[in-house]
């Protein structure tokens, strides 16, 4: 009895014949996923076709753009150079059409490639290319099969086109960011170091370093995200600059738990909120003030602030700020904000707390882990 039991559960472990056949199809679509989430190149046809072909299982298929072969997979690869005119075809008419054998002109007698159906690949609303399907006969199964296998393709080349245009916006983004980096910085920092070179020429030969460091990490082509210790590190050499510059006016005070150094954040996140704090918190007081930047471990997330003793603000301005207003001088801040909810969520803006007269503390809240977070 056991052992009938157990071939029972052998043969049903994988479900039924029809549910064995849904997992190959979506197995069969994962593999060529991949290469289609790269966008429609001949680099990623070739290497999705053949994935494609066995969804299909047609004697060939083909992929196009709009006027030129990427990939083919299968036998009676002589109609190849007959690809494009069927994908122009395709695209004038803008939806899957059969092309019969006297469209495809053919000298091999029992050529099993003698019917073509073309489907069109959309992004968006723009067609950008085309799925052929070769066969000896035009089934009602396999027309309707290669128009949802193209729509299907299309879904992925969507995705490739939305995370392209993330990835043109953060560009966008960091590039505003850098833009706003004061030109009065780099100008009194240039000075200050100047200020050094025949009173302190060692001084001075190390705040140029610091100074060519700071630049060549904002200015330098990264991905979205860095880890918090490369951030605090040129935050620290802005500070280093400025110090140069204010002296004993400035005090800093850094308290950050190693726990959290490697934890990933949006690149130029932290940096233009210090500079802000000593722009707006600390510049045109004789007495100078004091920045405090903590980092702190928080279990699974991490919290930053970045406070000054400054003037302080009009939390309504900040609330302006913060959803971008063009008209308010603010380094960043709406950009750094929305940065930071597209990265981890509507719950991790920036919280700001301030008032006329008393200072300003700035909250950033980001997740130790966060799938797709990566420097």
């Amino acid at each position: 009895m056991t052992s009938l039991w157990s071939r029972v559960l052998r043969r049903s472990h994988f479900g039924t014949e029809a549910d064995r056949a849904t997992f190959r199809t979506l197995h069969t679509a994962s593999l060529a996923s991949p290469a289609l989430r790269e966008g429609l190149t001949s680099t990623s046809a070739e290497r999705s076709i053949r994935h494609l072909h066995a969804l299909l299982g047609s004697p060939a298929v083909a992929l196009t753009d709009e006027s030129r072969l990427l990939a083919w997979d299968g036998i009676g690869d002589h109609h190849a150079p007959q690809a494009p005119k069927l994908a122009v075809a395709v695209a004038e008419q803008g939806s899957t059409r059969v092309f019969p054998p006297r469209e495809l002109p053919c000298d091999e007698p029992g050529c099993p490639c003698s019917y073509a159906i073309g489907s069109p690949l959309f992004v968006e609303d723009r067609m950008v290319g085309t799925l052929l399907v070769l066969s000896p006969s035009p089934t009602a199964g396999l027309v309707r099969a290669a128009d949802e296998v193209a729509q299907w393709v299309s879904g992925q080349l969507s995705l490739a086109e939305l995370d392209a245009s993330r990835t043109r916006l953060m560009e966008a983004e960091v590039r505003a960011l850098r833009a706003q980096i004061s030109p009065h910085f780099v100008y009194n920092s240039l000075g200050a170091i100047a200020s050094f070179v025949r009173t302190d020429p060692d001084r001075a030969r190390e705040l140029l370093l610091e100074f060519a460091d700071f630049t060549r990490y904002s200015f330098r082509k990264h991905g979205e995200f860095t880890t918090l210790a490369e951030e605090l590190r040129s935050i620290e050499r802005y500070l280093m600059l400025e110090q140069a510059r204010f002296g004993d006016r400035l005090r800093v005070t850094l308290r950050i738990a190693p726990e959290v150094l490697p934890v990933a954040i949006p690149f130029l996140c932290l940096q233009p909120l210090v500079e802000n704090a000593v722009q707006h918190g600390l510049e045109g007081r004789p007495d100078g003030g004091q920045i405090t930047l903590i980092a702190q471990d928080r279990d699974r997330e991490c919290l930053i602030t970045i406070e000054d003793d400054g003037a302080g603000d009009d939390p309504e301005r900040v609330r302006r700020a913060l959803a971008a207003d063009v008209s308010i001088d603010s380094v960043g801040l709406g950009n750094v904000d929305e940065r930071l909810r597209r990265a981890f969520g509507e719950d991790y803006g920036l919280v700001v707390e301030t008032a006329p007269g008393a200072g300003t503390k700035v909250s950033v809240r980001v997740p130790k882990y966060a799938p797709g977070v990566h420097p």
